[in-house]
């Protein structure tokens, strides 16, 4: 069976809610859920679920498999220059960490002006006398233009279900408010330009650019800044395809890109608002099968465009049961 049957095949055995074992400390957020133990450690299992806008759509087959295998990637390649959380990975969609109190806000560094969203620096540009997080982006610059140095544009970041989205937020606003110290925060954004740095360079021999991402970071047991979550996987970055990004620049169009911003452009051309009635809203009217199986085998393929090696499908496709086995074991 190839690549694409065996998704296909594969639709109505996702993992898309985790239920947790009995008196287990469980969290879930929109993609991820966390078993948190008390040795210090968390058991993070990564969904299929995928979101766009801060809502969820449904899910995708072998996703969580492609981001929590591409996050661990990253972490290995990344660990001479920042300390992260992640210890093991017992699973294709799961990772054993360190726990940590996460800062309450995301850092999200920009390499171009792009993006779709109300949060985006394109719409920031348009819309907001071209300043983003307090700062100001330069005059003269076209859509998916190449910054001439990265941007720290951070955002907050709302408790889980508290139904508020992320906003932009300055520097200065952050550190007067008390959500992040002085000194924490500056070393934060050290870690952000570090990792970006690298993720731009790795892309870059790979034939990919690395366009922007967002950090998350937090305190471990022992008060030590950490980086948390998952590193320059498709859902927290936006890659674009090199050879052709100067051509379609030059043209006006819109890159080649190996990420999920072609579920929100298709929601978009789609006419979908999402935010007018979020209450209603039924993810699978834009989610269907076919958009599935092509978003499925797009994550596969940068999985490998990233690491260079081939996406190995999980020895049990059945989702749920592969990991609540794999759980059980953890917790034995």
């Amino acid at each position: 069976m190839n690549r694409e049957a065996i998704v296909r095949a594969s639709l109505l055995t996702t993992l898309d809610h985790f239920t947790p074992p009995s008196g287990t400390k469980h969290q879930q957020g929109k993609v991820r859920e966390s078993l948190i133990l008390e040795d210090g450690k968390r058991i993070i299992i990564t969904s299929d679920r995928i979101s766009a806008f801060d809502f969820v759509l449904g899910t995708i087959p072998f996703k969580g498999a492609v981001l929590n295998q591409i996050a661990a990637w990253w972490f290995e390649k990344l660990k001479a220059i920042i300390p992260h959380h992640l210890i093991s990975v017992p699973d294709p969609q799961i990772s054993l960490t360190k726990s940590a109190k996460v800062l309450p806000v995301e850092f999200v560094v920009r390499g171009h002006l792009t993006g779709s969203t109300a949060t985006s620096s394109w719409y920031a540009y348009q819309h907001h006398d071209r300043v983003i997080c307090g700062i100001e982006m330069p005059a003269g610059m076209a859509k998916n233009q190449a910054f001439e140095a990265p941007l720290i544009t951070p955002t907050t970041k709302p408790a889980l279900g508290s139904g508020e989205h992320d906003k932009p937020i300055s520097r200065e606003e952050i550190i007067s408010n008390g959500l992040v110290d002085e000194k924490t925060y500056a070393l934060a954004e050290e870690y952000a330009l570090k990792m970006f740095t690298a993720g731009q360079r790795i892309a870059a021999e790979r034939g990919l650019i690395l366009v922007d991402t967002k950090y998350e970071m937090g305190i471990d047991a022992d008060g030590k800044l950490i980086v948390v979550d998952e590193v320059h996987t498709p859902d927290s970055s936006r890659y674009w395809v090199a050879d052709s990004y100067a051509s379609r620049f030059a043209s006006s169009k819109e890159p080649d890109m190996l990420d999920k911003e072609f579920v929100r452009r298709g929601l978009v051309a789609n006419g979908i608002n999402i935010h007018a009635d979020p209450e209603t809203y039924d993810g699978s009217a834009f989610l269907t099968d076919e958009l599935r199986v092509s978003a499925s085998l797009k994550y596969m393929d940068l999985y490998e465009r990233i690491t260079g090696d081939a996406f190995e499908i999980p020895y049990e496709t059945d989702a749920n049961g592969r990991v609540a086995a794999a759980v059980q074991s953890l917790l034995a």
